[in-house]
């Protein structure tokens, strides 16, 4: 139903700021994104074909918009779904979804950063989020192939270990959950020759593509959410009461608040640029029997940036990723595929000499990250109930469900005490 706070100001009119319009926009990904091959398309949702009104309309239909509408449309309010591409057709099906509480910046390096009972507390606040999003898919009966496995970070050399060494006394600090092996125990465990390791079961793996179109088809179902694929947004002006938002085919959306929750090009919103670009390498195996992968099948990344890090499938397939560079723009991205697939290769061989891995399917993107690693989270400086949702770096599905919860929180006017770690203001 339409919100009765929006309505009874309508209709929206008294402009108090001009229209912004948008710059041309570019792909997210080439090569052949093993989600996309795995899943089935949404198929039963059309563009917007007339002008609507809701309360919240949120731009970007992967797994953070997934996400957002899922705590929106949960707390009883008014929501539709825009994205310029298919159904969860962005990043979405480019991640590789591992779910650590572990931040691209090291708890010891981000403690230096910014005070450290903050880094705790974001740090903590990530560990939490795999939880809750377990919760999510519980609640729902959406399949995300949500499965909870250990972590494991290895020392890429020596000065890796060094690092290792702080980064386990900071988190035996702050309670969080971890444990150290040394050369030997990770040779008699895993097999592996490298000098140590942090090792925690608290992380998981999922399929985020599975999960996004789960999570709104369920909400369609049950909340009458509104899906709109292949409606791009093309500028919007701010009303007393909300926003009027303008569609590439010429219709319009009227909303009390925007969520903005479409990765790195939400910086078409900003007036400042808040992440730099980097275009980052992932592959998938032709599947292997089980008895061939390595003990737990647990996450493995490591210690050296840019990092290079390994996940299992479902169906038992070797998922693995990095060689990350810094953007300068999709053509260069595209070309170095098929060189960095073979860095990637040579990597997971040296690693696991013995496992028999061949590549079926390899895949290039661009994602976003900040200095301190952390997602910006709320709304920015004067642009009020315009929400930015931006899960940055390798965390972005965790980041996604703490922007979810801190954004239902302030639109019911919930006071959160994450907002000042992952705002624009920190």
């Amino acid at each position: 139903m339409f919100s009765k706070r929006l309505a009874k100001h309508s209709p929206l009119i008294a402009v108090i700021r001009p229209r912004k319009k948008f710059k041309e926009h570019m792909d997210l990904h080439s090569g052949s994104p093993y989600w996309g091959m795995k899943n089935p398309l949404l198929q039963h949702v059309d563009a917007l074909d007339k002008d609507l009104q809701t309360e919240v309309l949120i731009i970007g239909s992967g797994i953070t918009g997934a996400l957002v509408a899922h705590e929106l449309c949960s707390a009883g309010i008014d929501c539709a779904v825009v994205d310029r591409r298919s159904i969860a057709g962005g990043s979405t099906t480019a991640s590789t979804a591992q779910l650590q509480y572990e931040i691209d910046v090291p708890l010891h390096q981000l403690a230096e950063q910014i005070e450290e009972e903050k880094a705790a507390v974001a740090y903590k606040a990530s560990l939490k989020s795999i939880s809750d999003l377990k919760k999510v898919f519980k609640e729902t009966g959406v399949d995300a192939e949500f499965k909870q496995i250990p972590t494991l970070l290895l020392a890429s050399n020596r000065k890796g270990l060094r690092a290792l060494k702080e980064e386990y006394a900071i988190r035996e600090k702050h309670k969080l959950p971890v444990t150290f092996l040394d050369a030997e125990q990770l040779k008699e465990k895993y097999d592996m020759e490298r000098l140590g390791a942090l090792w925690n079961n608290s992380s998981a793996q999922m399929d985020c593509y599975k999960a996004a179109i789960g999570l709104l088809n369920h909400h369609q179902d049950k909340h009458a959410l509104k899906l709109f694929p292949y409606t791009e947004i093309v500028g919007y002006k701010r009303h007393e009461t909300g926003f009027i938002v303008d569609t590439q085919k010429g219709f319009t959306v009227s909303c009390k608040y925007m969520v903005i929750a479409a990765g790195f090009e939400a910086g078409r919103f900003l007036p400042k640029k808040v992440m730099k670009l980097i275009s980052t390498y992932a592959l998938v195996s032709e599947p292997l029997a089980p008895e061939q992968l390595w003990p737990e099948r647990c996450l493995i990344w490591e210690t050296r940036q840019p990092y290079f890090y390994m996940r299992t499938t479902d169906d038992n397939r070797i998922m693995m990723g990095g060689e990350d560079v810094p953007f300068k723009n999709a053509q260069l991205r595209d070309t170095l595929l098929t060189g960095k697939t073979k860095a990637l290769e040579r990597k997971f061989k040296k690693l696991f000499p013995h496992i028999p891995m061949v590549t079926d399917f390899s895949w290039c993107g661009t994602f976003s990250s900040t200095d301190d690693g952390l997602p910006y989270i709320g709304e920015y400086k004067d642009k009020k109930n315009m929400f930015f949702a931006l899960g940055y770096g390798g965390n972005g599905i965790t980041f996604s469900m703490i922007a979810a919860q801190l954004i239902r929180n302030k639109i019911q006017g919930k006071k959160d005490k994450r907002e000042e770690i992952f705002g624009f203001d920190r």
